[in-house]
């Protein structure tokens, strides 16, 4: 069965409780009398409540009706949040700069309002020496605690030892600071004409952009 409402001629019925332009209680009026009276508005008569006893039917212009239904669709697709699952491995004798560099990671997906899950892998002897993983996971979880928490403890896993980090921000948040950010720029851009495009494109955060439009799927940083 069609989704659409029955419009003008397709609908079937001797009368109709009948709705003006403006959401005006008109009352129970012939069908042929509620057609008139859209020809004389040079609107549509839509049929709204199919179900009523008699059907209720409202004066409007239908194309337009749909195509601001179809924007206001459009845009709360657009808003609609996200939950994304982010992976970062690490080693249990990871080096300094390594670590700095994962932990960068983690700090942007959690400033993005993704969770992220960390995976310690243990490889040959390292496996007698679980206490390795877990005081890495305990330090990575202290050095991000402004921005996310522990949402899963450390658990053992076969060769590998997991926690999942959550995010204190909401994705919608993170979204909304992300588009102000762009927009804050733009605006600076247009206020210095004399910058370069190029310079100017190269201040975007292109991976806060690309990360936030990703559908829910978990995404991975092997080490």
């Amino acid at each position: 069965m069609s989704a659409e409402p029955r419009i003008n001629d397709r609908i079937r019925v001797p009368e109709v409780r009948l709705v003006g332009p403006s959401g005006e209680q008109v009352g129970i009026v012939p069908l042929a009398k509620a057609l008139e009276l859209a020809q004389e508005y040079d609107l549509d008569l839509v049929e709204v409540a199919a179900n009523a006893r008699p059907p209720v039917c409202k004066l409007m212009d239908y194309g337009k009706f749909k195509y601001e239904s179809a924007m206001k669709a459009r845009e709360a697709r657009k808003n609609q949040a996200h939950t994304v699952i982010k992976e970062m491995k690490l080693r249990p004798k990871i080096d300094p700069h390594d670590y700095d560099t994962k932990k960068g990671h983690v700090v942007r997906f959690l400033k993005q309002g993704d969770k992220v899950k960390i995976t310690i892998m243990f490889r040959g002897r390292e496996q007698s020496r679980p206490e390795l993983g877990y005081r890495l996971l305990q330090r990575l979880a202290e050095d991000v605690q402004d921005l996310g928490f522990v949402e899963s403890n450390p658990k053992q896993d076969g060769r590998n030892m997991i926690m999942v980090l959550g995010p204190h921000k909401k994705k919608t948040e993170a979204m909304a600071e992300a588009r102000q950010a762009q927009e804050a720029r733009k605006a600076e851009a247009k206020a210095n004409p004399g910058k370069s495009q190029n310079a100017a494109e190269t201040e975007i955060d292109e991976d806060t952009a690309e990360d936030l439009a990703e559908t829910p799927a978990e995404a991975s940083a092997e080490a």
